[in-house]
């Protein structure tokens, strides 16, 4: 993404960083394991900006996991932590 980084950017990066979370079960676990959350909270509750925060925070507290969903979503990691500010703000 070039320049900076919208609400509905923010919100379409979260989502497809979810999808990328989900697709690996052990990842998945502990995304649940660690955030507390259960899949219909996950349901629930998609569409909140501070939801979408939490999955991003996620990836960012594992900088392994950042770096490997930013290049499978062609972003850069500052993306993702861009957009995690300003879900987190909204």
């Amino acid at each position: 993404m070039r320049g900076p980084v919208t609400i509905d950017a923010a919100r379409a990066i979260a989502l497809h960083a979810l999808g990328w979370t989900l697709a690996e079960p052990d990842r998945a676990e502990r995304l649940l394991a660690v955030t507390g959350l259960t899949p219909a909270d996950l349901r629930a509750r998609i569409e909140r900006s501070e939801m979408l925060a939490a999955i991003l925070g996620f990836l960012m507290a594992h900088e392994s996991d950042l770096i490997a969903c930013a290049a499978a979503l062609d972003e850069a990691p500052a993306t993702l932590v861009a957009a995690h500010n300003l879900l987190e703000n909204t």
